[in-house]
């Protein structure tokens, strides 16, 4: 049970690390929002910082990650996946921390055969501690065009939404001895690698190199969120942005959203109907007992 100090000194920590930041809500350009981190030349900016590609061939992938910091806020990106026979290839993008005891909030693409569906594979990391995979299949083919993949992190919960449909919600259960993502700011990573021996039916079903280049396509990516002022100091940042307090932030809807009785439906159907793995019902992975977070939601 958690003390009334312990209570006290987290509430004094969170509004400390919420003072230190400031509120941003821009549609990103990708020369100003995002460092390339590696890939030798492989990601690249077009189209006036408006579109970013990065490519898989068999030397080596790519990937980048965001100049600034965020701790809570609403992330949105628009991603055109790899299409074609992209077995063997992840798609990550995911919010995450430094250091041993680092948080991380991930979308994963796994790759399939041409003709069969992607999996969408979700976690979430809380003080170096992850193995809450839940998986779907989507209502559609990322490959054809954009979609819009969403994470919303707020001290309450985290959602996962897919073109505004939410597919996974994580609430905060430190009352049940559960830790939550809330203290560390994270940066936004995004990267297109090779991971045949698992991606793809367990590692059975190999890249093939004949389809390479393999790209995967951003666009439209917008934060609505408080970004770190340490972190973002050397950034280079537009327009203006304010104080992010408790009561700044409380006008943003996202900093104390929930699921209306509408997007609770909807995620149910996307539940029921799509997804295909939760560690909350894995009870050979956990045979001493589900995790508590799973006994309750």
């Amino acid at each position: 049970m958690t003390s009334l100090h312990s209570t006290c000194s987290t509430i004094t920590i969170l509004y400390a690390l919420v003072l230190a930041s400031s509120m941003a809500a821009s549609a990103g350009n990708y020369y100003q929002d995002f460092d390339i981190t590696w890939g030798d030349g492989r990601a690249k900016i077009l189209n006036n910082g408006e579109l970013l590609t990065l490519s898989l061939d068999k030397a080596s992938g790519s990937g980048f990650q965001s100049k600034s910091e965020y701790l809570f806020g609403k992330i949105d990106m628009q991603l055109k996946l790899v299409p074609g026979n992209s077995a063997g290839t992840v798609t990550a993008y995911y919010l995450s921390s430094k250091g041993s005891n680092w948080d991380e909030i991930d979308f994963e693409f796994l790759g399939n055969l041409s003709g069969d569906p992607y999996i969408l594979h979700t976690n979430v990391f809380s003080q170096g501690k992850g193995n809450r995979e839940q998986q779907f299949y989507l209502w559609f083919d990322p490959t054809a065009d954009f979609h819009t993949y969403s994470i919303l992190w707020n001290p309450q919960r985290i959602i996962f939404s897919v073109d505004g449909t939410p597919t996974r919600e994580f609430k905060n259960m430190e009352s049940k001895g559960v830790p939550f993502p809330k203290e560390q700011p994270m940066r936004i990573y995004s990267s297109l690698w090779n991971a045949d021996d698992w991606a793809t039916r367990g590692g059975l079903v190999k890249t093939d190199w004949s389809q390479a280049p393999f790209t995967a396509s951003y666009r439209n990516f917008n934060a609505n969120a408080c970004v770190n002022s340490s972190a973002s100091a050397s950034a280079s940042g537009s327009g203006t942005s304010s104080s992010c307090t408790s009561n700044s932030a409380s006008s943003n809807a996202w900093f104390s959203q929930q699921l209306d009785s509408t997007s609770q439906d909807r995620l149910r159907w996307v539940q029921k109907n799509y997804m295909i793995y939760s560690y909350c019902t894995d009870t050979k992975r956990f045979p001493q007992g589900l995790p508590p977070e799973c006994q309750t939601s």
